[in-house]
Order: structure tokens, then sequence, then C-alpha cells
């Protein structure tokens, strides 16, 4: 049986002087142990508790953000199936975005850094190509649909 997790795909819309439209930005956590990849939170889900509840969760304790500090966006949710440490996983991963840009980013001791990145960069630093694909397909719903 799959392990499974769920995580939120962080963002921030910052806006660009001079320019009529805002660049979005995705919060990447790199991690502390293993090949210290990058991803945004994430984390397996505790009994008695919603897919929902585990990202919401897991975003408090890796990044220090809190549920009432975030937007979740109605119509995004995106499963990816992959193998780690040779066991097959699934994440499930929501749109947030951070209601202030200059919200507070604290870690635990799973991560050792933090960037926001636009989606070239932080394609660029995900390593892996369903996280990549959902960072784009993020992008791309965002870019499609008035929030």
């Amino acid at each position: 049986m799959a392990l499974r997790a769920c995580g939120l795909i962080i963002f921030r819309r910052r806006l660009i002087p001079k320019v009529d439209n805002t660049a979005i930005e995705f919060l990447l956590l790199q991690a502390s142990d293993g090949i210290h990849h990058w991803t945004p939170p994430k984390g397996h889900v505790e009994p008695g508790e919603s897919d929902l509840e585990t990202a919401l969760r897991e975003t408090q304790e890796e990044a220090g953000i809190e549920a009432g500090q975030l937007t979740i966006i109605e119509g995004f949710r995106r499963e990816l199936s992959y193998v780690a440490r040779e066991k097959p996983k699934i994440v499930i991963y929501w749109l947030a975005e951070v209601k202030d840009c200059d919200v507070e980013v604290r870690l635990s001791r799973e991560h050792q850094a933090y960037r926001w990145l636009e989606l070239e960069d932080a394609c660029q630093l995900a390593q892996f190509e369903e996280m990549k694909a959902a960072l784009q397909e993020g992008h791309q719903f965002l870019c499609s649909t008035a929030t």
C-alpha cells in the first residue's frame, strides 16, 4: 500500500512596479536530510485526519504558516504518485495563497532553507518531474482564473 501525504503549494503575488500585473512566487522548502530536495510543505496523514487537515497541519509544522494566514484556492487539487525510499507514495497538493506576502516563514528541523521563487526558478529547484508539472499546472490555473 502506498504511503499517503498531503501538502500545500503556497504562493504569493508580488506587484511588479510599472507593470500592470503581479508576479506569482512559490514557497519551496529544502529538506535537511537525504538529497536536500526542494518541495512545498507536505507530510503523512495522521489517523482521524482529513487530507486537507493534514496539509494545513504540515504547513504549520514545517513552515510556521497557520491556516488563518492562508486562502485555499478552490478548484485545484493535484495527486502525485512516485516511489520514495523504495516505497510507493501518493502526495495530494492544494494551492494556497498567503494573505500577507511578507508572512514570516519559520522552518522546523526537517528543513534547512526556504525560498520564494517565480515559476521558472521553482521548477529548476524542484528536481522531480511530477513536482515541476504540479507547479506549472498550479501557475496555469492561477493565470486562467480570476481569484
